[in-house]
């Protein structure tokens, strides 16, 4: 039976038939993908491959060429600006390098998404946002510093915490631990995990890290000459006979990720 023969209702987000340009170039050429609710999927792909392309027509950021992006089982083209932002409310984001407003403290830049509500008294916003500090692993005097005052690792933690602001149900990062060095991006992996497991989030991952592939995602989407080509668990996605999957997954920085990770994907999943 097709995946796409299940109860869509309970599907985040589903991509059909996507088409979608950069500039001049069809870089989404026929995109099919769906995300099950709870789950960690990274997707992998060529640098300038239409990774980010996808995860923006996911967002109603990019205009599609053709094709259907459904969140929540709407379609997001086939709504008004209302409720596709009622839809947009339910997600949070991490875009590539965190994105911080550097003239905002990191307090105010976790209550952007709060003010844009219009319903948070000032007060509240200050404590939610202290809440979410803390969730991220935070401490609350990190509140009133600038993001040029932050590690590389703090700053994507407090991007992070502006993400889950809104306590969405869906989570979308872009590269999250580009530009960490090893253990940093292995606190983020470690706390990307935690947040899912326990706030019950869906979250889509677009990485190029075979890291943070191996060590938290439950399955991964591989995006090929614009075209997914396959969805899986990692193990069996490896062994997919493809030259980008063996180059990726089996060439020396792939080998060294599995060897480096093994165990240490289990024992990162079961919290130790």
């Amino acid at each position: 039976m097709s995946e796409f023969a299940n109860n869509d209702g309970d599907v985040p987000v589903l991509a059909r038939g996507v088409k979608a340009r950069f500039g001049a170039a069809m870089v989404l050429k026929g995109v099919d993908l769906r995300v099950r609710r709870g789950e960690i999927l990274a997707v992998v792909g060529s640098s300038g491959g239409g990774k980010s392309v996808l995860l923006r027509t996911m967002l109603g950021l990019k205009s599609l060429e053709a094709g259907e992006i459904r969140l929540f089982d709407r379609n997001i083209t086939a709504i008004d600006e209302r409720e596709r932002n009622a839809l947009l409310r339910r997600c949070g984001v991490l875009f590539q390098n965190g994105a911080l407003f550097s003239s905002l403290t990191v307090r105010e830049n976790i209550e952007v998404p709060l003010r844009e509500t219009g319903r948070l008294s000032e007060p509240l916003q200050d404590a939610i946002a202290l809440v979410k500090i803390g969730l991220v692993g935070l401490s609350p005097d990190t509140a009133d510093l600038y993001p040029r005052e932050l590690s590389g690792g703090m700053q994507k933690r407090a991007a992070v915490a502006r993400a889950i602001a809104l306590d969405p149900e869906l989570l979308f990062l872009d590269e999250p631990t580009s530009g960490l060095d090893p253990p940093s991006a292995a606190e983020l992996d470690r706390l990307i995990l935690d947040l899912s497991q326990a706030l019950g989030l869906t979250v889509v991952m677009i990485t190029h890290d075979l890291d943070s592939v191996y060590a938290i995602s439950d399955r991964v989407a591989v995006l090929v000459d614009g075209r997914i080509i396959t969805v899986a668990p990692v193990a069996e996605a490896e062994r997919l006979d493809h030259p980008w999957i063996r180059a990726y997954f089996h060439g020396p920085r792939g080998r060294s990720g599995q060897r480096a990770l093994g165990d240490g994907r289990e024992r990162l999943r079961a919290g130790g």
